[in-house]
């Protein structure tokens, strides 16, 4: 397993928390994570970080069902593009098994399990740390996500015929029946959702075939947050934060959640390093920044995390054997700034 996951794990959290009379940013600062990543839903954040959140939250509400609530207004767009292939699987059990085989694009540090005997299935989520403070909210959040999911599929009144909680009542158990409708079982093996194995042939009326292979096509070309893609996590958080000014491995082992040797050994094992993922990443940006004419060759070292130009530039020299200048010069003449490519220069005298 992989402690990372999608920033659109947070979608709606702006609206859902000032509903509750909480500030959203104080929250996610208390939590340690950036404001910023509200607008970074293909982002990755902690999951130690995430499960964090939701306790704050439901601490500084007073609201022990804070969790619950939050997912079940989220509902389906905690899946972003994964929904789409979902939708169009042309039946619900299809749906499901899209679910289960693609659940790692978006959430690296739990498993979304689903399997059926007899005339049950059930739908299940799990985290392999159970220890994670806040990790009772977490789950419970993916309880509320699956209802609304499942509704989505089904349709707006279907129940479950139990929904599973790992750990005791968060609260007074008539709280969770004003919620939900019905009253969970808890103390379960596993959280989730059983119902009747009937649904599962049920067609999806909006299915698209074609279209379903077409989006399939596309997430097979997304990063999936599984335990061997730790390097592509780190290029990553160092694409969002360079601009921002230096990275050192302790703010990205800060951002991830776990400390900085562990980090540095985990890379290892990969068969890399930091400062090696920190000059490539530099290397790829400074390409794409000489591409625009715009930005100049000391804002270009500002955005790549350097302290000076100096710095940049010996550094450029080394990658490409040339300065800045002498390199956009000789692969890109005629250059003009983003704003004017694709326009009739003559429009504009």
């Amino acid at each position: 397993m992989n402690p990372f996951v999608r920033a659109l794990s947070l979608s709606h959290f702006a609206e859902f928390a000032s509903a509750q009379g909480l500030n959203p940013g104080e929250m996610l600062r208390r939590a340690s994570l950036p404001t910023s990543i509200l607008h970074q839903q293909e982002g990755i954040l902690s999951y130690r970080r995430f499960c964090a959140l939701l306790d704050i939250c439901a601490q500084e509400a007073a609201m022990p069902l804070f969790g619950l609530q939050y997912g079940l207004h989220q509902g389906v767009s905690i899946f972003g593009p994964l929904l789409y292939l979902i939708r169009n699987a042309g039946t619900v059990g299809a749906a499901l098994l899209e679910l289960r085989q693609n659940f790692s694009l978006q959430n690296g540090a739990a498993e979304v399990a689903f399997e059926s005997e007899g005339d049950l299935a059930v739908l299940s989520y799990h985290v392999s740390e159970s220890d994670l403070r806040g990790i009772t909210q977490a789950e419970e959040l993916a309880i509320g996500v699956g209802i609304r999911l499942m509704r989505s599929l089904v349709g707006a009144n279907w129940q479950p015929g139990a929904a599973l909680l790992r750990h005791a009542p968060l609260t007074d158990q008539a709280a969770y029946r004003r919620i939900l409708g019905f009253q969970p079982t808890f103390g379960a093996n596993c959280s989730g959702l059983l119902f009747d194995t009937s649904v599962l042939a049920q067609p999806l009326s909006q299915a698209d075939e074609m279209l379903h292979g077409v989006i399939a096509l596309h997430l097979d070309r997304m990063e999936r947050l599984s335990a061997d893609e730790l390097p592509n996590y780190v290029r990553q958080l160092l694409r969002n934060m360079l601009p921002s000014g230096r990275v050192t491995i302790e703010k990205i082992a800060d951002c991830m959640a776990i400390n900085p040797r562990t980090l540095q050994r985990r890379l290892a094992q990969e068969g890399t390093a930091f400062q090696d993922l920190l000059d490539d990443t530099r290397k790829t940006m400074a390409q794409q920044y000489l591409e625009d004419a715009s930005i100049s060759i000391a804002h270009m070292a500002a955005l790549l995390g350097y302290a000076d130009l100096t710095a940049f530039c010996r550094a450029f020299q080394r990658w490409f054997g040339a300065s800045p200048r002498e390199w956009r010069k000789q692969r890109q003449p005629g250059l003009q700034p983003r704003l004017l490519r694709g326009r009739n220069l003559r429009s504009l005298r």
